[in-house]
């Protein structure tokens, strides 16, 4: 296979420049608009980059893994990967939304009318809209939508939205 460098060095940079900057906006909590989207999706580009980049330097790899200190730190960052993926961040490993999430699907659907700051009865409008069929403001939304998680979310995202 011939891999020119001077297509995919230039498409390596850039996929990494983006990733490095989408990560650090993300690591600061400032993810407005589609930053979170376009770091996980177009970092793809980037191990794509990696890996052709990894082509017509293999002997360069090869020398780099055949020496102690290159094997080293190579190693520490496989051993930090596994770790990120063995190792609990939460119960079970879950994000941090998944408990307000939780506690407001176990809720009777008057509470979460006042958390949405509407009458009862325009939640139970808003829910119907949702495609849900609640027969009670004392149900719980977990009993009309199930285990689902996502459906939940979408739910509670439609409920709360002043845009309704």
């Amino acid at each position: 296979m011939n891999i020119k460098r001077e297509w995919v060095t230039p498409i390596t940079t850039g996929a990494f420049f983006l990733s490095a900057a989408t990560g650090i906006l993300l690591f600061f909590h400032m993810n407005s608009g589609a930053t979170k989207v376009v770091h996980e999706w177009l970092s793809w580009i980037l191990v794509g980059g990696v890996a052709l980049h990894m082509v017509p330097n293999f002997r360069g790899l090869k020398m780099c893994l055949s020496n102690k200190r290159g094997a080293l730190i190579i190693g520490v960052f496989a051993a930090i990967l596994a770790v990120s993926i063995l190792l609990p961040t939460g119960k079970h490993g879950e994000p941090p939304f998944m408990q307000p999430v939780r506690a407001l699907s176990q809720a009777p659907l008057t509470t979460l009318a006042q958390v949405a700051q509407i009458p009862p009865q325009q939640l139970l409008e808003r829910l119907s809209k949702a495609g849900l069929q609640p027969v009670s403001d004392q149900q719980k939304l977990s009993e009309l939508t199930g285990d689902d998680t996502r459906k939940q979310l979408r739910v509670l995202s439609l409920v709360l939205s002043e845009n309704n």
